[in-house]
């Protein structure tokens, strides 16, 4: 471990022993899904995934979310389970992205997640005579989140990059060492399009995810595994018309993206059948300006794209300026074996 990675891990080994010694508990169970590694593993996608499934099994789900860039401080409702009520400025781009999939479900800002979920608690009310206990509060990205209990810890795992050149930060990816695999209940590989099924229902998959499975297995031989992927679904554009995967076979593109993986989303990109003519990256949560766009608008021209496409994340943060008629972002949506929402939801 080199110098900048030991005076990194020494501050991460203070704040997690301070705040998991000064650990609350809400009145109520929580789930948290998160990742060791920075970005890039669809976590936003699943947490929406797991509110839609918890509300078909009876449950009142309520996201507590960082907001990750968002100017607000303190928590508060993002959507208080009747549509949105900040931006992406505001409440930074996840949250707003979550509180537009799921309209009817509250979304609460905040950096202390048990002031969040308090005010959940406190401003929604109960169905049950107990204050809260009828809530069913998802941790966006909470797997580092030490100061709040939680009844579960879903642990996503990019397929196709695990862990970088797995060093710590500011060398490498890595939030935490490959140990704190073992404080997880449950492992999903995400994006393992290669994994098919063999008669029976039995699975194979290629040997990096062969390897991968027996890597995680070392340090954590309990946590059942599981397989995702970040499937595309159809296109949307500005003002809300929807377009079947196959509009695009016809049509070149010109893609960009500031997200966590940006080959993942080209990769996505092509699995449609699109032809793209350019792909441009920005870094992760990129604030995107006027110049900015009007810079893609005319790569986009210049290439002989028909139409401009990103992620759904990004259309959150292009608001206050006028954009491309010929935009469109590409809808993903997270999908796993059922399997995976029966073991989380057993409490």
């Amino acid at each position: 471990m080199r110098l900048p990675e030991l005076l990194y891990y020494a501050g991460y080994s203070v704040h997690r022993r301070y705040r998991t010694n000064n650990r609350k508990r809400l009145p109520c169970k929580v789930l948290s899904i998160g990742n060791i590694t920075l970005g890039g593993t669809g976590k936003t996608p699943a947490a929406i995934a797991l509110a839609m499934e918890a509300k078909t099994r009876g449950f009142r789900p309520c996201i507590l979310t960082r907001g990750y860039k968002g100017k607000v401080k303190g928590p508060c409702f993002v959507s208080n389970g009747s549509g949105r009520l900040m931006d992406s400025i505001q409440a930074g781009d996840e949250a707003v992205l979550m509180a537009e999939k799921l309209k009817d479900v509250p979304i609460v800002k905040g950096s202390d997640r048990y002031e969040a979920g308090m005010l959940a608690i406190e401003k929604l009310g109960t169905r049950n005579q107990e204050p809260g206990t009828d809530f069913l509060f998802i941790l966006d990205d909470g797997f580092q989140h030490w100061g709040l209990f939680r009844d579960k810890d879903v642990l996503l795992i990019d397929g196709t990059n695990p862990f970088g050149n797995r060093r710590l930060l500011p060398l490498g990816y890595l939030r935490e060492p490959l140990k704190a695999i073992g404080r997880a209940d449950i492992i999903v590989i995400t994006n393992a399009p290669e994994l098919t099924y063999a008669g029976e229902g039995k699975r194979t998959q290629s040997l990096q995810i062969e390897a991968l499975i027996e890597e995680l297995k070392k340090y954590n031989a309990a946590a059942p595994i599981f397989f995702s992927e970040h499937r595309p679904v159809e296109f949307k554009a500005m003002d809300g018309k929807l377009f079947s995967l196959d509009w695009v076979r016809d049509k070149s593109l010109y893609g960009f993206c500031g997200i966590g993986n940006p080959p993942s989303f080209r990769d996505t990109l092509l699995s449609t059948g699109a032809v793209l003519k350019g792909f441009k990256t920005f870094r992760d949560h990129y604030t995107f300006s006027v110049n900015d766009m009007r810079a893609i608008a005319e790569d986009a021209e210049k290439s002989g794209a028909g139409w401009i496409v990103t992620t759904e994340k990004d259309i959150m943060r292009l608001g206050g300026f006028e954009l491309p008629d010929n935009l469109v972002s590409l809808v993903i949506e997270f999908q796993v074996e059922k399997k995976f929402y029966d073991e989380v939801f057993k409490f």
